[in-house]
């Protein structure tokens, strides 16, 4: 399928991960895809989102795009207690502001666009439920899904704007903070008993950028294989 044919997109954190599987996905559907990363590599636009200066010089030298995946994102596993304040500003810098700096930029030229845009932002089940020891992503998390409500609001008709709330997804970033046998641990609460791949976030990203999903807008979609479905499924129980 080519549902994203002559469309323009970046894609923010599209270097690794999720970004990297979106990126591909929207090629396969017939975008042109620019990817913001602050680490360097093929094709890659290196671009500190949490700068907006940064981001509006991208912007310029790109132009104006219709689609913007908002998916770069940093987290640290801390006790609150423990947190310092220099984590605690990097945090909040790169997956609170960064989405709103992206955001604004790419709302200016899509506001303008006859055909408008999509923006897709990349929250949490964090943003939703507690998680213990990621005080600092969960707030950015939660802030990441009233900012896409408020977008969504002040945009309409012209820019549809929505939120998307992974669960525990197999990335680079999961396998580099949790141990096997955490892992297994988390898989056991999850009804689907795994964890997502980064494929199947880039085909629903892929679905909420075309015009498919015309009707989306100010949605709050989480996909978490029925993590939270149960309200405590979250709970990872005392650790240290």
């Amino acid at each position: 399928m080519k549902r994203l044919q002559n469309r323009r997109a970046i894609v923010t954190g599209g270097a690794s991960g999720i970004g990297a599987a979106t990126v591909e996905r929207f090629r396969a559907e017939g975008a042109e895809v620019f990817i913001f990363d602050i680490v360097p590599g093929d094709g890659v636009l290196v671009v500190d989102v949490s700068d907006g200066d940064q981001v509006d010089r991208a912007f310029k030298d790109i132009g104006a795009v219709d689609i913007v995946v908002n998916n770069a994102g940093i987290s640290f596993r801390n006790a609150a207690i423990d947190i310092a304040p220099g984590q605690w500003q990097r945090v909040l810098a790169t997956n609170l502001t960064g989405v709103f700096n992206v955001a604004q930029a790419a709302a200016r030229g899509m506001l303008l666009a006859d055909k408008g845009g999509v923006i897709l932002n990349v929250a949490s089940t964090n943003g939703l439920v507690g998680h213990p020891y990621y005080a600092d992503y969960n707030a950015t998390k939660a802030g990441v899904i009233e900012l896409t409500r408020t977008f969504a609001l002040e945009w309409a008709p012209k820019v549809r704007v929505n939120a998307i709330c992974p669960g525990y997804v197999l990335t680079p970033m999961q396998e580099a903070e949790y141990t096997p046998e955490m892992m297994a641990e988390v898989n056991a609460r999850i009804p689907l008993q795994r964890h997502a791949t980064t494929a199947e976030f880039a085909a629903l990203f892929a679905f909420l950028a075309s015009d498919e999903a015309a009707y989306f807008t100010g949605s709050i979609i989480v996909m978490d294989g029925g993590e939270t479905a149960g309200g405590t499924a979250s709970w990872h129980g005392p650790q240290v």
